[in-house]
């Protein structure tokens, strides 16, 4: 099944915190900072059980308390509503364990 596509652009201007991904790549960015990294690891280990759900997983890496997370629909080859529910998804977490 063909997912369709997203204007990356439209789907950052309803996600406030995320933004077009630097590059050719048709993604959505965001870079989080938490308390320390025991909070980064409960909010990546959050989003990734929930990714798990979704069949869906993001593009991330860490390092102590930062985290660095890319969004994008591999198989689409583009941002997709699979992409917007999982920022949402990561923006409760997120706020939920002290990340901005």
């Amino acid at each position: 099944m063909t997912r369709p596509t997203i204007d990356p652009a439209a789907a950052a201007a309803d996600l406030t915190a995320w933004a077009v991904a630097p590059g050719d790549r048709p993604a959505l960015h965001r870079a989080l900072t938490f308390k320390d990294f025991n909070a980064a690891f409960g909010f990546m280990t959050r989003v990734a059980i929930k990714a798990e759900t979704m069949d869906h997983h993001p593009e991330w890496s860490n390092v102590y308390n930062r985290v660095e997370v890319l969004l994008t629909t591999h198989d689409a080859g583009g941002v997709t509503e699979l992409d917007t529910t999982l920022a949402r998804f990561i923006d409760e977490a997120a706020a939920g364990l002290g990340g901005h």
